[in-house]
C-alpha cells in the first residue's frame, strides 16, 4: 500500500470510531477510539481463526507503518506543542518543584524500582531477560505520557493545581526519560565503556540543550509574531516551529521534545500576550485543538490495531498483569519521596499522592521505546508486558480518576 493509502484508511477509521464512541459509548474520545480499536483486533484475530484471513492484510498494513518513527518523529512534536500551548507559565512555575523532582528523581527511582521487580518477576515466570533489559522496561515504562494525560485530565475534573502537576511533570520527564533510556540501550549493544561523565553530558545534551533550543526558536517566532498580524502567516510559523525545531533538534542530539514544550510555552504565554491579536488566538487555537484532537484519534487508534503485531503467550500475558500492579508501586514510591520531601517547605492537598499515582498515565510513548529495542526474544517480551501495562493505565485509570479525584474532594 501506498503512504496516501495508509493515511487514508486511519483517518477512516479514526472518523468512524469517534463518531461512533460521541454517539453510542460516550467515553472520552481517545479511550473510546482505542477500545473501538482493540475490539476491531480481537475481531480480526477471531476471524483469521474461522479461515478469513483478514487479520493478516491488517498486520501487513500496520507492519508498513512505523509505529517508533511516526510517533516520536512525526505526531509528538505536534501533540507537545498543542499541549503545552494552553499550559498557563505562572501555574508552571508556582510548582516547578514538584515537577522537577518528579520529572527527575521520581522518574530514576522508578526506573529502577520496575526494572528490579520485573527481573524478580521473569525470572519467577521463566522467562530469562538480563537485569539490564529489565531496567529498560523501567526506564521505558516510568515517564508519564503527555498525549495520555493531556487529553483525559482536561474531563477528569482535577483541580488546577494536581492538573499543573501532572501535566507539567509529563511535558517534561521525556528528557530524562529517553537519556537514561539510550545509556542503558548503549550499555546493552555494547557501550560497557559509558561512565558517570558521559551519562551527565548526555542529559546536559539533551535535556538542557533541548530547553535552550526551544528558548530560541521560541522567541524568534515570537518576535516574527510581532512584526505581522495575519493569522494565516502565524499558523503557518507555528507549523514551521514545530515541525522545523523538533527536526533541527535531532539532527543537533538535543531533546526535540522539550526543545518543543519550551517553545510551546513561550507562544503560548508571552506570544499570546503580548505579539497576537484576538484574531489570531482565535484562530491559532482553533488550529492547534483540532490537530490536536485528530492525531490522538489516530495514535489511540494505532495503540488499539498493535495488538495485531504483537507476539502473545500465556506466560507474557501473566507477566503484564503482574507488572500492573508493580508498576503502580514503584509509581506511589517514586510520587511519595519527593511529596514528602518538600511538605516540609509547602503544603499540598489531601490525597495528592494517591492522585499522582493513579494520574500517571501511560501511553504511547512506552510502546514506542519498546519498539526502538533491537529484535530478538527480549523485545518481544519486553513489548507484550508494556502493552498490557499501557492498556490498563489508559482504559483503568483514565476512566476512573474522575471518581478518585471526587472521593479525595
Amino acid at each position: 500500500m501506498t503512504l496516501f493509502d495508509v493515511i487514508a484508511v486511519l483517518l477512516t477509521l479514526s472518523a468512524l470510531f469517534s463518531y461512533i464512541n460521541h454517539c453510542y459509548i460516550r467515553l472520552p474520545a481517545s479511550i473510546g477510539v482505542m477500545l473501538l480499536a482493540l475490539l476491531l483486533s480481537l475481531g480480526l484475530v477471531l476471524a483469521g481463526h474461522f479461515g478469513l484471513p483478514l487479520d493478516t492484510h491488517a498486520a501487513r498494513l500496520l507492519s508498513s507503518i512505523d509505529f517508533n518513527q511516526a510517533l516520536l518523529h512525526g505526531m509528538l512534536s505536534f501533540l507537545l506543542f498543542a499541549g503545552a500551548l494552553h499550559v498557563n507559565l505562572n501555574d508552571l512555575a508556582s510548582q516547578k518543584w514538584v515537577i522537577t523532582l518528579l520529572a527527575t528523581i521520581g522518574l530514576l527511582v522508578s526506573t529502577f524500582l520496575v526494572g528490579t521487580l520485573a527481573w524478580v518477576l521473569f525470572d519467577a515466570l521463566g522467562l530469562t531477560l538480563p537485569l539490564l533489559y529489565c531496567l529498560l522496561f523501567g526506564a521505558l515504562i516510568s515517564p508519564t505520557d503527555p498525549i495520555a494525560v493531556l487529553g483525559i485530565l482536561k474531563k477528569a475534573g482535577v483541580s488546577k493545581s494536581l492538573e499543573t502537576k501532572i501535566t507539567g511533570e509529563s511535558l517534561f520527564n521525556d528528557g530524562v526519560a529517553v537519556v537514561v533510556f539510550l545509556v542503558l540501550l548503549g550499555i546493552v549493544q555494547g557501550g560497557d565503556e559509558i561512565g558517570p561523565t558521559d551519562v551527565l553530558r548526555l542529559f546536559f545534551q539533551e535535556a538542557v540543550g533541548g530547553a535552550l533550543l526551544g528558548l530560541v526558536l521560541g522567541w524568534l517566532v515570537y518576535h516574527l509574531f510581532a512584526r505581522v498580524d495575519q493569522y494565516q502567516v502565524e499558523v503557518l510559523l507555528t507549523l514551521s516551529l514545530v515541525t522545523g525545531g523538533y527536526a533541527l533538534a535531532s539532527a543537533l542530539h538535543l531533546s526535540g521534545p522539550i526543545a518543543i514544550v519550551v517553545a510551546g510555552l513561550l507562544i503560548g504565554n508571552q506570544g499570546r500576550r503580548f505579539a497576537m491579536s484576538a484574531t489570531t488566538v482565535q484562530h491559532l487555537d482553533t488550529f492547534w485543538e483540532l490537530v490536536d484532537e485528530v492525531l490522538n484519534a489516530v495514535l489511540f487508534l494505532l495503540i488499539g490495531l498493535e495488538l495485531l503485531v504483537l507476539t502473545f503467550t500465556g506466560d507474557y500475558l501473566i507477566a503484564g498483569l503482574v507488572m500492573i500492579p508493580l508498576v503502580l508501586a514503584a509509581r506511589l514510591i517514586s510520587v511519595a519521596l519527593p511529596v514528602m520531601l518538600l511538605r516540609r517547605v509547602r503544603a499540598f492537598s489531601p490525597g495528592v499522592i494517591r492522585l499522582l499515582t493513579w494520574g500517571g498515565l501511560r501511553g504511547g510513548i512506552s510502546v514506542a521505546l519498546a519498539l526502538s529495542l533491537p529484535a530478538g526474544e527480549p523485545r518481544q517480551q519486553i513489548l507484550a508486558v508494556t502493552y498490557v501495562v499501557v492498556v490498563f493505565s489508559i482504559v483503568v485509570q483514565g476512566l476512573t480518576i474522575g471518581r478518585l479525584v471526587k472521593r479525595s474532594s
